[in-house]
């Protein structure tokens, strides 16, 4: 589950780690008296206004700005609250921002010359290992920085049983080239952010950019969390922290009816029973020349209800030309899938699409005789291959 920044940013603070003094607003009225407060606080005379979606790249879309004054803050948040910011991470639609958070702004005059770094925490899957990336490149783009000097890029591998250990927080801060009273606070903050990230069952913690002051303090400037959905039961109040303006209609309908579905680009819906028959679905569609639009497993305990629901979701998708339903009955029987397709029908009533059934397992010839005898213009195969053969003839 991803959340915003100023979510993140509330969950790294409960663990010791350094943020700047900030706000959600929904208003610019409450722009104005956040960074009042924020000044009263701080002293700040220079605030950041900050769009609030699930998509990175604010900054060069026009989603972050810096305010020199508080009329500039309101101003600032006029521009941006509404707006329909388009990043590279959006795509061409954009999304529509509903708050921005104020914070005070960090970039001041000071003994020595501000700096900004990247560090992430994250599963190493081929260790079993969590991971500090971190690098002196920060505010960049961390992919452009891999590829072009990956040597910038440094790994600390930890073992999940023993935690993070103090002398790899000091040897992070050595290779960041930091020293004094900066060295001492990147230390506690490797430390307070790898625990933040253990504690809140996360798999992704990405600070962009970790920041070091003009006057060496270490804060988080940026935060872009994923919390583990699997460990939500353990997280009410990160449950709640779930923001559906920001997910795809069609997959937060899917989860109401525990349909496991995710949205692509392509012309073929897909209905499946299993991640693994999914993804083997999803490529013998490809390699007959069509494109998947979406992955759908309905799962082993699906009725005529859910199959009812994952057909209608994947109507609403104008670009689905053809919709192969693939299911392999063992724990799901076959007839209620079949009786989930023919009520499908009977309630969205005519469907200029071709549908290709593949019925395979328990009761799959009683699902043969339920879509025969429904009068349903849907064309049956036995194997993988006849179902993928059929989609590209009909798609024709």
């Amino acid at each position: 589950m991803n959340i915003h920044e100023y979510q993140g940013k509330q969950i790294l603070k409960h663990f010791g780690v350094s943020v700047p003094a900030g706000g959600v607003v929904h208003t610019p009225q409450e722009a104005d008296d956040t960074a009042r407060n924020i000044q009263a606080e701080t002293g700040a005379d220079t605030w950041a206004v900050k769009a609030q979606i699930h998509a990175g790249g604010r900054g060069k879309g026009g989603g972050v700005k810096i305010a020199r004054s508080l009329d500039e803050v309101k101003k600032f948040s006029e521009e941006i609250l509404g707006m329909t910011l388009v990043t590279h991470q959006t795509g061409p639609e954009g999304k529509l921002v509903r708050k921005v958070l104020v914070e005070q702004g960090i970039f001041y005059p000071g003994e020595s010359e501000p700096q900004e770094f990247y560090m992430s925490v994250l599963l190493n899957r081929e260790t079993g290992k969590n991971i500090i990336m971190y690098s002196t490149e920060g505010g960049m783009d961390i992919e452009a920085v891999a590829e072009k000097t990956p040597h910038l890029i440094h790994k600390e591998e930890i073992d999940p049983g023993a935690g993070i250990q103090p002398f790899q927080a000091r040897r992070i801060a050595f290779n960041l080239g930091l020293s004094g009273q900066a060295f001492k606070e990147m230390s506690k903050f490797a430390m307070a952010l790898y625990k933040a990230y253990e504690k809140s069952d996360a798999s992704l913690f990405e600070i962009n950019p970790v920041f070091k002051t003009s006057d060496n303090h270490i804060m988080a400037a940026d935060a872009k969390v994923n919390i583990d959905d699997n460990a939500l039961y353990r997280h009410s109040d990160y449950a709640a922290m779930r923001d559906l303006n920001e997910e795809d209609p069609t997959e937060v309908e899917a989860g109401k009816f525990n349909l496991n579905f995710i949205k692509l680009d392509g012309n073929v819906g897909c209905m499946v029973n299993g991640a693994g028959l999914a993804m083997a679905t999803m490529d013998i569609i490809k390699l007959s020349g069509g494109e998947p639009a979406n992955f759908l497993d309905v799962g082993g305990t699906a009725n005529a209800q859910t199959v009812e629901a994952g057909f209608r979701i994947i109507l609403k998708d104008p670009g689905v030309q053809a919709i192969l339903i693939n299911i392999f009955g063992g724990i799901v029987r076959c007839d209620r899938v079949a009786q989930g397709v023919v009520d499908a029908y009977k309630s969205i009533g005519k469907i200029e699409i071709p549908v290709i059934v593949r019925l395979q397992g328990t009761n799959a010839e009683e699902a043969k005789v339920l879509i025969d005898n429904s009068g349903l213009e849907v064309h049956s195969a036995i194997t993988l291959e006849e179902a993928a053969g059929k989609v590209k003839e009909l798609m024709v």
